[in-house]
């Protein structure tokens, strides 16, 4: 992918720029990624992990080539360049089948592979660090390597046999704790040290040489390690440069190769820059983008109670805690203590469970109504300004219109501007 691979090149002649992934399935996340690229003439690197879509559609009921066409067709509608729009996997390897055997769960991995890169998608990260059901605990350096140049030979094939050529971009290594937010309280955070780092990268090297994959390894853009940041349910552990610096030097050795950081969601616009600075110039952000979604619309329900009589309003908040009581399984192993705890948890946490229930059909329902509710009546200034004051701001400025839509995209895009700030080596 011409694109990743220039914007490495800049990165290592000194330009310290960067690049950040939008890392949601949601439409409205996505359409407002989309209007901020367009307006600032950006790529737009969109991705998909292996538990959001996979060859049997996983959480989100879309394989690659659905998630493919799924992108494709909201770019049209928003008339945004399909040449500036990258596709990206996301722990792409046996992790969705760790209860499996390393045999039965690699061999879903190498369909799902097949089918990410058949789909069209451009950089894979090949993620096989996770113990399948009969594995030692932790893995080898060498077995995950391995694992991963065999992942690496099944896409360079397909991208082939598909497409005549292959123009992969790859990401190899993991970050700890797992993707998506620790799942208990952090207390302390260990940086990825050098030896780590160096042991991930030699391993990898030696495997893919072995599997005849020596050509590709130029192509290899980003390793992942951890480089001190995390959030869970109610904390954030912040970016402290002088952690890192030994770790940001080792990636300078390497004339192809940057640091891509996971979980960066939450850290302050000063953070990123200096992640962009110490060459964590990948960052990926998620979590953070739904978690601003449902802070606008939860914003914009209470502004629909103000306007409205009881009877006539959505009752998003009330319908989305009914479902997720109703379906617990997409939280009730991540959030614990007292049941008040876990009712706060379920709406507020930064690890935003409720980014799994928003396709839910009765929820989806109560946000259409809130939506044409607030449509259909003009949203008072000072109801803008108590509960949406960034975007309240803007509206009196006339850069933004005062609809239910507008604001919510544009409460999204608030996240968006700080990691575009941050790439083009500024604060916000």
């Amino acid at each position: 992918m011409k694109h990743l691979t220039e914007f490495v090149a800049h990165h290592k002649q000194g330009k310290r720029c960067g690049i950040f992934a939008v890392c949601s399935a949601h439409p409205l996340v996505l359409e407002a990624a989309m209007q901020h690229a367009k307006q600032n003439q950006a790529l737009l690197l969109v991705e998909a992990t292996s538990n959001q879509v996979d060859q049997y559609g996983g959480y989100t009921g879309m394989t690659p080539a659905d998630f493919h066409s799924f992108i494709r067709q909201l770019a049209e509608k928003q008339n945004f360049p399909q040449e500036k729009l990258i596709l990206g996997g996301d722990h792409l390897g046996p992790n969705r089948w760790q209860h499996q055997t390393a045999a039965e769960a690699m061999a879903q991995a190498d369909e799902l592979i097949r089918s990410y890169v058949a789909a069209g998608f451009k950089k894979i990260h090949l993620d096989c660090s996770m113990s399948c059901a009969d594995d030692p605990i932790p893995l080898t350096d060498a077995i995950v390597a391995e694992r991963a140049a065999r992942l690496a030979s099944i896409a360079e094939q397909t991208c082939l046999a598909e497409f005549g050529h292959s123009d992969l971009v790859y990401v190899i290594g993991t970050e700890v704790p797992v993707p998506g937010g620790a799942h208990e309280t952090l207390e302390s955070l260990a940086v990825t040290t050098p030896e780590a780092a160096n042991a991930t990268l030699t391993a990898h090297h030696h495997a893919f040489t072995q599997h005849g994959l020596a050509a590709i390894w130029p192509r290899i853009i980003g390793l992942v390690v951890q480089p001190g940041v995390e959030f869970d349910h109610t904390q954030i552990i912040d970016f402290q440069p002088e952690k890192s610096l030994a770790l940001s030097q080792l990636i300078e050795n390497s004339e192809t190769m940057l640091f891509e950081a996971h979980s960066t969601d939450y850290q302050t616009p000063q953070a990123l820059k200096q992640l962009v600075e110490q060459h964590f110039a990948i960052l990926k952000v998620g979590p953070a983008l739904t978690f601003a979604l449902r802070e606008a619309l939860f914003s914009l329900a209470a502004i629909e109670q103000e306007l409205r009589p009881a009877h006539q309003c959505s009752g998003l908040r009330e319908v989305m805690e009914m479902v997720m009581l109703d379906q617990p399984q997409y939280w009730q192993q991540h959030y614990h203590g007292t049941h008040g705890a876990k009712r706060l948890a379920r709406s507020y946490s930064y690890s935003d469970r409720v980014r799994y229930y928003w396709p839910e059909q009765q929820i989806d329902q109560a946000y259409a109504r809130l939506l044409t509710n607030l449509a259909n009546q003009a949203i008072p200034l000072p109801l803008i300004s108590q509960y949406l004051p960034l975007q309240y701001a803007r509206v009196r400025e006339g850069v933004i219109a005062a609809t239910p839509l507008a604001l919510t995209i544009d409460h999204i895009q608030d996240v968006l501007r700080q990691y575009h700030a941050a790439c083009l080596g500024e604060a916000q």
